[in-house]
């Protein structure tokens, strides 16, 4: 199965959350922030969304920071995903 998102949509597959501060701490389960940084798994097509021309800005295979409370968490396959909005998307992470 594949996800393909509509109009200004990503599909996003989140970070593996730190489980060791940089000081060495071991960070149990419940002590772990859901990281706000993804892999992009699929972009929409842009186009007009809401009477605006969208054009799309990241593409598959970027690294990107997300807004903290956006999308819509999915469940496919036993994996899990984000479908956010273009604009909850607020940086581009490049090495």
């Amino acid at each position: 199965m594949k996800l393909i998102p509509l109009g200004d949509k990503v599909v996003l597959k989140q970070l593996i959350a730190e489980e060791k501060t940089k000081s060495g701490i071991v960070l149990p389960g419940q002590a772990q922030e859901k990281p706000q940084q993804a892999e992009v798994i699929a972009v929409g097509p842009g186009g007009m969304v809401d009477g605006k021309e969208i054009t799309m800005q990241v593409k598959v295979g970027d690294r990107v920071i997300y807004s903290k409370y956006a999308g819509t968490e999915v469940e496919l396959e036993s994996e899990e995903f984000i479908i956010v909005k273009q604009n909850d998307i607020v940086a581009v992470i490049e090495d």
